[in-house]
């Protein structure tokens, strides 16, 4: 009996290491993009984290983006959420148009949501928020999690980042004119860095935000609409998120402001205390290469083989 019940305990240890391990190996995975470099309209499945946030507002509809980071959980932008209660959000999964059919889609409500306590509007300081789903939803290729900056990534200025989203294609006179692009938007733009970002902004910058665009030339970033969805970068294996959509200059393809984000590394701990079990994957990103918080699982397999003669020693000689 006691030894039933050791191979319990250490079975116990492993199954859980197991099903942590088949999270973690399913994140940043975009198997139906093979595409690294341009783009404007995306193809189904091709950013398969990417969530359409639809909220009730006024008695009418807004939009934001979001991501997935693991079954559970969507990260978008707390300026998005701020103000609504559960009731008030649809998220949709494995969708491409926002009208007419998504056949890989399917959509769940809000069971909480959570705003970063120290959310600074209108300076967009820490513009991060968590939604938790309804229930849990089905990874296919089509809904799959995003691998996180972990705390310590860089990206240097230069650094090709993906925004996507279906946020309005320019600003052009009147915002509330321009149409919203029927089919999800991808764009390719290089990280600037954040003193050049203060200088266009005269201020508001802080080190919580990461900075992308083409100053000076201008014509590509987010837009309204692009709130609360992923940026990401590619680190040769993983798409990894380094940022959120946060907020852009008086208008979104003027050339002297580039796109500001919040930046998703300065927020691990604050993510991973708010989601207590099946925490998302952070990966570090420094341009050279990553490091992974899988090697903390790799760590938790020697220790439990390390801990399993203990519990047979200690079950065998009581």
């Amino acid at each position: 009996m006691r030894l039933n019940t050791a191979l319990i305990v250490a079975g116990t240890i492993l199954l859980n290491i197991a099903a942590s391990l088949c999270q973690l190996d399913e994140c940043g995975q975009a198997p139906l993009n093979n595409k690294i470099f341009g783009g404007e309209a995306a193809t189904a499945g091709a950013w398969p984290w990417q969530v359409s946030i639809h909220i009730t507002c006024d008695g009418d509809l807004c939009y934001c983006g979001g991501s997935l980071i693991n079954k559970d959980w969507v990260l978008s932008a707390a300026h998005c959420l701020q103000g609504f209660g559960t009731s008030d959000i649809m998220m949709y999964f494995g969708r491409l148009r926002r009208s007419g059919l998504n056949p890989y889609e399917t959509n769940r409500t809000a069971s909480r949501i959570i705003i970063h306590h120290t959310f600074n509007n209108p300076k967009n300081d820490n513009d991060i928020g968590l939604i938790q789903l309804s229930s849990s939803v089905t990874f296919t290729d089509y809904i799959r999690p995003v691998c996180l900056a972990a705390a310590g990534s860089t990206f240097a200025a230069g650094t090709e980042i993906w925004v996507t989203g279906w946020g309005k294609l320019h600003s052009g006179g009147e915002c509330r004119f321009v149409p919203f692009p029927d089919i999800l938007q991808e764009v390719q733009v290089p990280i600037v860095s954040n003193s050049d970002c203060y200088n266009a902004y005269g201020g508001l910058i802080t080190n919580n935000m990461i900075c992308a665009g083409l100053i000076k030339v201008g014509g590509k970033g987010s837009c309204q609409g692009d709130s609360g969805g992923p940026v990401v970068s590619w680190n040769g294996s993983l798409w990894i998120q380094s940022g959120i959509v946060s907020f852009a200059g008086v208008k979104c393809d003027d050339p002297r402001y580039p796109s500001v984000f919040t930046r998703v590394s300065q927020y691990q701990d604050w993510i991973a205390t708010n989601i207590a079990n099946n925490t998302p994957r952070f990966v570090e990103f420094n341009n050279n290469g990553f490091r992974s918080s899988l090697n903390l699982f790799l760590f938790s397999i020697s220790l439990t083989f390390s801990i399993i003669p203990f519990t047979f020693s200690h079950y065998l000689s009581s």
